[in-house]
């Protein structure tokens, strides 16, 4: 020690401790810690928090002590750990930097993450996969540390919580599970790359290296958009339609179609919040920094017990009383836990205010306590809801892919300004003139209408341009969501954005139907297949031995042809056969966006994509 305690000192740090020590058991831990310092003004990421605990911890009870706490504090100015303090307190919160994370930065960029994120989604993947036994080798992984990192490097969690998202998406038979070397922990990764791509994430810039370095920057971005995707599957009319109960005076069904899924889970919020006589909120980030908003939402969506076999339970409000915030945060976290809905966030989350954690919490409230009933004997037209075709659902998931701004959520509303289209028509190298001729929002209150048309107009003119096939189409059924007419040109869009890719590999040979279905039977034959097709109409392409065969082609030995049912097949057989082509197809590096029944069926649009994928996977093999 450097010097005595003086007992004005003692009186000090005693309050001090005591302020930190949020629920009185003589302790400090990470959390309380990590709440003075805020109080303070600086903003600590957790792992310094750490590891300032086990220097200060010297009897290794991963806590502090009030004794332990005065025997550093003395020459805490002198000694190493207030160096360690003045380099944590000027860190931004909870964010972490690392160096050369792309293979695009310049040398000695730094990307930094959030460790916010990571803490959340470790805890989210341990939950959702704690009893697959094909993830034990990983799990539960440490929210503390960065072993999130290393554990998706084979790629066996990415491709489990794709499948989570949106099940079926990948066939369980392609995923290599055992004995994985570098080369199948590399095919697992490109079927997870490609799969998400499929469902609609933004990988562009994302490779397979990336993910087996375990980047942390692009593997959060990666499993945060997995991850929203399934949260928001189900917030959605034509798969919910107790929404509907959100409809305001005036409001007709189209008009709720057209919000987002954040938009409908704020609208979600505050009808709870109204019922409850309480004033609305209109983000998750400031305005539910105090938890109030939160104990209020909780209450109104805890099961009554009002049906039967349902549980009753009652939302202890006392903590909304609680004068510290972060207590308060505490609090109703601790009720949102009896709803089993204590994910996503941390008291520091709710009281930072940090938006996409808060998103997420509450979109995981609303999936288990939506708490809406359908509303009944209402002029509603109930037959707008027909749902999403498959075909509209490959489109809107391939333009996502692709990061077009803003995000398509309803494949006809969200074009209505063709401001998607355009950056569509930049993605197959057709320029766009965007300070001339292109209307940006905010539209004025008077003549927005008129913005969006010429928008329309100027998409349609390109497309003619292009000498797309536009006949009988105007900017007028853009803007108007007319859905057959608004396909026929999304649908060229996506066809020359697949044919671009062939040309620039063919070093830009025009490549059509013909060529691709020449190139598919040569393929098939010189490598000793007895398949092959007539055309993308072909019948017998339903079976999707020819599509296997293909993949067998261009990496030999990768299908197990054990698992391919042959003969007079059933339609449940074909679909089998299907969904191994289409995830095998992803697996060698194909980014295939059709879906199995469009095999089946044979699609011919979508048949067209699926060979033309794998001719570019063909024609890029070193």
């Amino acid at each position: 020690m450097s010097g005595k305690i003086s007992k004005e000192e003692h009186d000090e740090l005693t309050e001090m401790f005591e302020k930190i020590d949020l629920d009185g058991d003589g302790h400090i831990c990470h959390f309380e810690l990590q709440k003075l310092l805020n109080d303070c003004g600086h903003h600590v990421p957790g792992y310094k928090i750490r590891e300032i605990i086990e220097t200060l911890d010297l009897n290794n009870d991963n806590k502090i002590c009030f004794n332990e706490f005065l025997g550093i504090v003395q020459d805490l100015k002198g000694k190493a750990i207030a160096k360690t303090f003045r380099k944590a307190i000027n860190k931004k919160d909870g964010i972490r930097a690392v160096g050369g994370m792309s293979e695009q930065s310049s040398e000695g960029t730094q990307h930094s993450f959030s460790e916010e994120e990571r803490f959340a989604f470790v805890n989210w993947i341990n939950k959702a996969l704690e009893k697959d036994p094909d993830c034990q080798h990983v799990l539960p992984m440490d929210p503390n540390t960065d072993c999130l990192f290393k554990s998706v490097a084979d790629g066996i969690v990415l491709c489990k919580m794709i499948n989570l998202s949106v099940p079926d998406t990948i066939d369980e038979r392609t995923i290599n599970k055992k004995k994985l070397t570098p080369f199948t922990k590399q095919e697992n990764l490109n079927l997870a790359l490609n799969s998400a791509s499929a469902i609609g994430c933004h990988v562009v810039n994302i490779g397979a290296s990336d993910l087996r370095d375990g980047k942390p920057h692009l593997v959060l971005g990666l499993l945060w958009q997995i991850i929203k995707i399934g949260l928001f599957a189900d917030i959605e009319l034509s798969r919910n339609e107790a929404l509907a109960a959100l409809l305001r005076d005036g409001e007709t069904l189209e008009d709720l179609m057209k919000l987002s899924p954040e938009e409908l889970l704020l609208r979600w919020a505050n009808f709870h919040l109204e019922n409850a006589g309480q004033p609305k909120i209109s983000n998750f980030s400031s305005d539910i920094k105090d938890s109030k908003a939160y104990f209020h939402l909780l209450n109104q969506i805890a099961p009554k017990g009002k049906e039967e076999d349902e549980p009753c339970i009652d939302i202890n409000m006392a903590g909304i009383n609680e004068r510290d915030d972060m207590k308060r945060a505490e609090a109703m976290l601790q009720q949102a836990d009896r709803l089993g809905c204590r994910q996503f966030v941390t008291p520091a989350d709710v009281v930072s205010g940090n938006p996409k954690l808060n998103l997420a919490f509450v979109a995981n409230l609303f999936n288990k306590y939506p708490a809406l009933t359908k509303p009944e004997n209402e002029d509603i037209d109930w037959g707008l809801l027909e749902g999403e075709t498959r075909e509209e659902r490959t489109f809107r998931n391939w333009m996502n892919s692709l990061g077009v701004n803003p995000h398509v959520n309803h494949l006809y509303g969200d074009m209505q300004d063709a401001l998607v289209i355009l950056q569509l028509y930049e993605k197959i190298k057709v320029p766009v003139d965007w300070k001339c001729k292109v209307n940006k929002p905010p539209y004025p209150k008077l003549g927005a209408h008129m913005k969006k048309l010429e928008n329309c107009n100027y998409a349609v003119d390109l497309g003619k341009d292009t000498k797309f096939s536009l006949v009988g189409i105007g900017g007028q059924d853009l803007n108007d969501g007319n859905p057959t007419l608004t396909l026929a040109l999304v649908w060229q869009l996506m066809r020359r954005y697949t044919l671009n890719v062939l040309e620039d590999l063919g070093d830009g040979t025009k490549v059509n139907d013909p060529v691709i279905v020449n190139w598919v039977n040569k393929s098939l034959a010189d490598a000793g297949k007895s398949s092959k097709i007539s055309s993308f109409k072909d019948k017998e392409i339903s079976s999707s031995l020819a599509v296997l065969e293909l993949i067998d082609a261009i990496q030999p030995g990768s299908i197990n042809y054990d698992l391919i049912k042959t003969g007079s097949l059933s339609e449940d057989e074909k679909l089998e056969n299907a969904q191994y082509a289409i995830s095998m197809a992803r697996k060698i590096g194909a980014r295939v966006y059709a879906l199995p029944e469009d095999l089946v069926e044979v699609k011919p649009k979508m048949v067209m994509t699926v060979f033309a994928c794998l001719m570019g996977r063909g024609m890029n093999r070193c």
